[in-house]
């Protein structure tokens, strides 16, 4: 089996996502090929979607509303929770902020997130830890298009109030995905963000950008 940086670098291109096309990352054009070679490289089936090989609509909105509004990270350390490609990281590195942590627990997004700072010339760390549940310390956790699945976003969102209420600024990127909270949030900036048929029910997502507050 290859390094996943070789294999990373074999099957995806650099590309810039449409709503963010200051930054460059390694992504693929169709997700079911990726998928299947990825499968192949780990000699398993069931191995999860590719998802570090896609600029999702959530992370795009996000990535944008960062790069436009520097100073909510700016000077801060910053999680970029579930990172995928690293694209919201990458944002908050280059507005600013000091110390990011792309957290995946996907040891292809890690290898991924790792080849997406440099090529764009920023310093990311990068770790495949769950970090739900820890303290951190960050200042800012930026979460994007992570509640399409319910155990996870349920488990997700209990903690980020619970950083919310210890003085975090917690943003989320999201196009309306099934298990996005219907309470304690502020929409902030709404998007409209070109995507793939391979990857969504249509070629346009109207996307939201969200401040999530702590429980009241």
């Amino acid at each position: 089996m290859s390094a996943p940086r070789d294999f990373i670098l074999a099957n995806t291109a650099l590309i810039a996502p449409p709503l963010v096309p200051e930054v460059r990352l390694h992504l693929a054009t169709e997700v079911v090929p990726l998928w299947r070679k990825t499968e192949e490289e780990l000699a398993q089936k069931g191995v999860p979607p590719p998802y570090w090989a896609f600029a999702w609509a959530g992370g795009q909105a996000l990535a944008r509303y960062v790069l436009d509004n520097p100073e909510l990270v700016a000077g801060k350390s910053v999680l970029d929770f579930g990172s995928g490609s690293g694209l919201v990281g990458i944002a908050a590195a280059r507005s600013g902020a000091p110390a990011v942590l792309a957290a995946d627990i996907d040891a292809f997004a890690a290898a991924a997130i790792a080849l997406n700072a440099k090529a764009n010339d920023v310093d990311i760390a990068v770790t495949t830890e769950d970090v739900i549940g820890t303290t951190g310390g960050w200042q800012a956790i930026l979460v994007g298009d992570m509640c399409y699945e319910r155990p996870l976003a349920e488990r997700l969102l209990a903690w980020l109030r619970e950083r919310a209420d210890a003085g975090a600024l917690v943003l989320l990127g999201d196009p309306g995905r099934s298990y996005f909270p219907e309470a304690g949030v502020e929409k902030l900036a709404t998007y409209r963000v070109q995507t793939s048929r391979d990857l969504e029910d249509r070629e346009i997502r109207e996307t939201g950008v969200y401040r999530l507050f702590p429980p009241s």
